[in-house]
C-alpha cells in the first residue's frame, strides 16, 4: 500500500525558482522525497544526488531486479502447471489447457516490458520452449514417427538482435540398431512491425545427420509446417527469465532463458 507524506507548507522563500528541476522532480513521481538540502546547483534544493538516487532506484525496477511478489507467485504456479506435460506437444486436457491460459493471461497482464521492440536486448540470447499450443498428433505424430521410433527432444530458439536473426534448433533422437542423435535447424530472419510485434521470414533450414534427413525425407513438409516460424510474432510478456509469445496462427509460445550454446 502506497503512504501518503504529508508535508507542511513551503515557505514562500522556498519556492522553486528553477523550472527544469520541478519537472524533473514531478517526472519521477514518488520515488524523490525533497531533502532540503541547499545548495546553489539547482533550485538552492540539494536534488542532484536524490535525482540521481531515484533514477538508479527507476533503473532497477526496469531491469526487474525486483521482481513484484505477485508477479513471483503467478510464475511459480505457471511452471508447477506445465509440469509433465512434455511442453504440450503431444496435447494435454482442456482443464489443463485452459488453466496454463489464465495463467499466462495473468502474467501478461503485468508485463514488465510492454514495449519489448524497443529493448530488443531483453529477448536477445538463447531460450528453451517449455509450453505451446502447438500440438503433433494423430496422423501427422505417425508420420513422422514420433510415437516409438523417434524421439523429440529440447526446442531452443537463439536470438541476434543485431543481426535480426533468429535460429530455431529441434533436437531428435532415433532408434534403430544403433541409437543417434539429430537436429532441425531453422533459420529466419525478423524486423520490428510494432512496439510488440515483429514480423519473421523464413530463410532456410537443415537436419543433420545425413540419416535423420533420410527419416523425414518423405515428410520434410509436414515437419517444416509444423515449426516454421514465419509469420509475426506478439511478445506479450518478458523479464530476465521467462518470455511469452502469440502468433498469427493463433499459437502461445512460453519460453525459459538458458545459458547460449546449449545445441
Amino acid at each position: 500500500m502506497a503512504t501518503n507524506f504529508i508535508q507542511p507548507p513551503i515557505p514562500a522563500s522556498h519556492v522553486f525558482s528553477s523550472k527544469p528541476c520541478a519537472l524533473k522532480m514531478m517526472k519521477i513521481h514518488g520515488a524523490l522525497l525533497a531533502t532540503h538540502q541547499w545548495n546553489k546547483k539547482c533550485s538552492r534544493f540539494g536534488l542532484n544526488s536524490s535525482v540521481k538516487a531515484a533514477e538508479q532506484s527507476s533503473e532497477l525496477v526496469a531491469d526487474e531486479k525486483i521482481i513484484p511478489e505477485e508477479s513471483a507467485q503467478i510464475k511459480k504456479n505457471l511452471y508447477d502447471a506445465l509440469q509433465g506435460i512434455n511442453r504440450g506437444i503431444f496435447g494435454v486436457t482442456s482443464a489443463k489447457k485452459t488453466e496454463i491460459l489464465k495463467l499466462v493471461e495473468l502474467l501478461e497482464s503485468q508485463n514488465p516490458n510492454p514495449e519489448p521492440t524497443s529493448r530488443l536486448e531483453k529477448v536477445s540470447g538463447s531460450w528453451k520452449l517449455i509450453y505451446s499450443t502447438i500440438t503433433i498428433l494423430g496422423s501427422k505424430r505417425t508420420k513422422l514417427g514420433l510415437r516409438d521410433f523417434i524421439s523429440l527432444g529440447d526446442f531452443v530458439q537463439s536470438i541476434d538482435v543485431v543481426e535480426g536473426k533468429a535460429v530455431n534448433a529441434v533436437k531428435f533422437s532415433a532408434k534403430g540398431l544403433n541409437l543417434f542423435n539429430g537436429l532441425l535447424t531453422i533459420e529466419a530472419s525478423f524486423k520490428i512491425a510494432s512496439k510488440s510485434r515483429v514480423d519473421i521470414s523464413y530463410l532456410k533450414s537443415v537436419i543433420t545427420p545425413e540419416q535423420l534427413m533420410n527419416v523425414f525425407r518423405k515428410n520434410y513438409d509436414l515437419l517444416l509446417s509444423i515449426f516454421n516460424p514465419e509469420g509475426w510474432l506478439e511478445i506479450t510478456y518478458v523479464d530476465s527469465s521467462l518470455r511469452i509469445g502469440r502468433d498469427d496462427k493463433g499459437n502461445i509460445f512460453i519460453l525459459e532463458r538458458v545459458e547460449d550454446n546449449t545445441l
